[in-house]
């Protein structure tokens, strides 16, 4: 993993997008099918072994969750979607929970939409991105558990995943390629975020 050292802290869960802090900072936002690695990768990016909750059962995250970096950006780490074990209710309260904070966070600098890299697109994911896609919701790609395949595998998976996206989109958003177990792609990810939180500030 990169040596590069962060300062992270937990700032506060909402239930509802007025809830989110005050709107003055960069933040971004990650979100995903359930199960898709999403808090080891945000436990990995921060270098924190329990920062984000992990658990085997899908549906762990149901707030919007803000940390603190540097004094200067938030991440925020938001429910997943799919099949978690939840009520109908419940996954439709999540789901509208995150359309009002995306549509609605001024301050959202990108959300990093993660895809698992071992197994072929999903419906799901291309119906959440063909939505953030129609909102002009800043976006881009993560591919997540990149070191459970050969490399070879895991660039044709990545490849396939690409061209199913391709169907509906002209032009795919920037791709990153991570794994939390390695730290692959952290550094990139970290460099990404500091070049969206310079053109924040200069606004």
């Amino acid at each position: 993993m990169e040596n590069k050292t962060i300062n992270v802290s937990f700032f506060k869960s909402s239930s509802d997008v007025t809830q989110c802090p005050e709107p003055n900072k960069p933040e971004y936002a990650f979100i995903g099918r359930s199960n898709v690695g999403k808090s080891s990768l945000i436990n990995m990016l921060c270098g924190r072994n329990k920062l984000a909750k992990i658990s085997s059962k899908p549906g762990k995250t149901q707030l919007i969750n803000h940390f603190i970096i540097d004094d200067n950006w938030y991440l925020v780490d938001l429910p997943g979607y799919g099949w978690a074990k939840a009520s109908k209710q419940d996954k439709n309260k999540w789901s509208l929970m995150n359309a009002e904070y995306m549509e609605q966070r001024k301050n959202l600098a990108c959300v990093f939409l993660l895809i698992d890299s071992r197994i072929d697109a999903q419906a799901i994911d291309i119906d959440f991105m063909n939505w953030a896609g129609e909102q002009g919701i800043p976006l881009v790609i993560v591919f997540t558990k990149t070191d459970k395949l050969s490399k070879n595998k895991i660039a044709s998976n990545i490849a396939r995943i690409k061209k199913a996206f391709l169907q509906h989109w002209e032009e795919l958003p920037l791709c990153f390629q991570t794994s939390s177990e390695t730290g692959a792609g952290r550094e990139q990810l970290l460099s990404y975020i500091e070049e969206l939180n310079d053109l924040f500030y200069r606004k």
